[in-house]
């Protein structure tokens, strides 16, 4: 069965938090997927196998920290880390590719990292990026849920989870929740994602990890 939720994940800290957003989204681990981009090959072939072997033991390494070391792990090339993920969610039929935040990201705010930048400006799949720190609370779920200004597509993709996890609604420019949903701006073309500069003001201003969803596309997982 194919992945709905592709984590991007290297074994940083923040990409720990990545873990544990994907897990709350999903909601079961046979629905997700651990991904590691490499951008090329090496030359050498000690130094291939080398290469390979590290990035297999990171993707290992998260699998265990899930508890499920059965799940999909795949190891890919791009020549960005955004691009090899949009291609290996579009091979995998993904609703979601779900990030860390930049590391310099203060505990409970969501940063995308520059690897997620791209894919915010013209991508095709929804984009989670994990409050910073989530991986520390052990007690974690979507129990509150906020929608900022966008299209319909966020709202009913919020309708959607908030049904789905029994969550309440926080309102306001600025929300503290546990999940705020965000749609592309006006104009944007249908199924891409492309986040407004009025967006991300907002989003600097409040808490929660973030779920960008493409313009006229809501997520379904």
């Amino acid at each position: 069965m194919s992945a709905e939720v592709i984590i991007s994940y290297d074994g940083t800290p923040n990409d720990d938090d990545a873990l544990a957003l994907g897990r709350l989204l999903a909601g079961d681990a046979s629905k997700l997927a651990l991904a590691y981009v490499r951008h090329s090959p090496e030359f050498d072939p000690a130094r291939e196998t080398l290469a390979q072997h590290d990035a297999e033991g990171r993707l290992e390494h998260g699998a265990a920290l899930l508890g499920a070391p059965e799940i999909p792990r795949h190891v890919v090339f791009g020549a960005s880390t955004g691009e090899g993920l949009e291609e290996l969610a579009t091979a995998e039929g993904a609703s979601v590719i779900v990030f860390g935040s930049d590391y310099r990201t203060p505990p409970g705010h969501a940063e995308p990292p520059s690897s997620a930048q791209r894919l915010l400006e013209i991508g095709g799949t929804a984009i989670g990026v994990a409050a910073a720190g989530l991986r520390a609370d052990p007690g974690a779920k979507i129990g509150s849920v906020a929608v900022l200004p966008g299209d319909d597509a966020a709202q009913q993709t919020a309708d959607a989870l908030v049904a789905k996890f029994g969550a309440s609604v926080v309102t306001g420019e600025a929300p503290a929740a546990d999940l705020i949903v965000v749609g592309s701006q006006a104009g944007a073309p249908a199924g891409r994602v492309a986040l407004s500069g009025s967006a991300r003001t907002m989003l600097d201003a409040s808490r929660g990890s973030v779920l960008v969803v493409p313009s006229g596309k809501p997520l379904q997982i």
